[in-house]
């Protein structure tokens, strides 16, 4: 059997993270490098000269030009946190290293912080990865298919009915032979509605994609987006999940659901490391779909989601837990 080069990378081992990221001034210097590149860059005026200075232990660089103040996490994703760096790059590494999910309690056991801080940590770092799926949309042959995320509480409603399902929606580009996948789109959408899918397509569809999907009707509104439309027969069972078409939809839809219901007990509280489907299925879903992407470079995740996280805003906690899972 031929080895699979993808799962086989070397990507970023821990004794080569702790080497590059094992102190703080190494990943002050390493967030610098991902915030300004080319050097320091005034945020207000995009002024390159500035002074430099401590204050209250910090270190704060002035613009010449406009004398705006700056430290190297203002404007971040960073921004108000008092961890320090170290604990940031690690919590990164844990969570762009490893193939399958891992749980806020987990995280939290690794870097031997508070289970609170371990949570707004991660969700942070899923919130960045949101932000950078957000705009991508899927070109060529495209695979889509419809599925669930959640299982039923204790107490809940049954079936397609219980209060902690969410709907999405996972697509798959693939090359013109169908059989190597290229990218992934994994999002929630409100219900398998002809306006939800119309809006979803017109999102995450290029002008040229070629939709391939099982018999769902409102898959059909691609149509009225121009898409050319291919439905798939199936007789179901384990062989629908095998027709070229289809494969690979099915493959990443399999993944990411052993992903994070191996991670995540879907019916406890989330208090007991639960995922809350209803709420915050949209970032969990854009962290399969961030490692997937980027599947081919597993080395240069890390610096990456560094860049990433100076470009992304700062969520505080309140922002955090009160966003929802729709587009607009």
């Amino acid at each position: 059997m031929a080895m699979n080069q993808v799962q086989f990378q070397a990507g970023l081992s821990m004794a080569q993270f702790i080497q590059r990221y094992g102190t703080e001034a190494k990943c002050y210097r390493a967030l610098y490098r991902a915030r300004w590149p080319q050097g320091f860059r005034c945020p207000q005026c995009e002024s390159r000269p500035r002074s430099r200075f401590r204050r209250a232990g910090r270190v704060y660089y002035q613009c010449r030009a406009c004398r705006h103040q700056t430290t190297l996490t203002s404007g971040t994703v960073f921004e108000g946190s008092k961890l320090p760096l170290t604990t940031w790059f690690l919590a990164m590494h844990l969570l762009t290293g490893s193939k399958t999910n891992m749980s806020a309690l987990e995280l939290k056991r690794h870097l031997g912080v508070c289970y609170d801080t371990a949570w707004k940590l991660k969700h942070k770092i899923m919130q960045t990865m949101t932000e950078r799926e957000e705009p991508r949309q899927l070109a060529g042959f495209v695979q889509i298919d419809d599925a669930y995320l959640g299982g039923e509480r204790n107490g809940g409603k049954p079936g397609r009915g219980s209060e902690n399902k969410q709907p999405f929606v996972v697509a798959v580009a693939t090359d013109e032979t169908l059989e190597h996948p290229t990218f992934a789109v994994i999002e929630p959408v409100r219900s398998f509605d002809s306006a939800s899918l119309t809006d979803w397509g017109q999102r995450r569809l290029a002008p040229d994609a070629e939709v391939f999907s099982d018999g769902l009707g409102c898959f059909r509104r691609v149509v009225e987006l121009n898409h050319a439309h291919t439905v798939l027969e199936t007789a179901g069972g384990r062989a629908a999940t095998e027709v070229k078409g289809a494969r690979w939809v099915n493959v990443v839809l399999g993944n990411v659901k052993r992903a994070i219901s191996g991670c995540y007990d879907q019916r406890k509280s989330p208090r007991d490391h639960a995922m809350r489907q209803a709420k915050y299925a949209r970032r969990y879903l854009a962290e399969a779909a961030y490692r997937f992407n980027r599947r081919f470079r597993l080395a240069e995740m890390l610096p990456r989601l560094a860049r990433a996280m100076t470009l992304c805003k700062p969520w505080p906690e309140p922002k955090l837990r009160a966003v929802d899972n729709f587009h607009g």
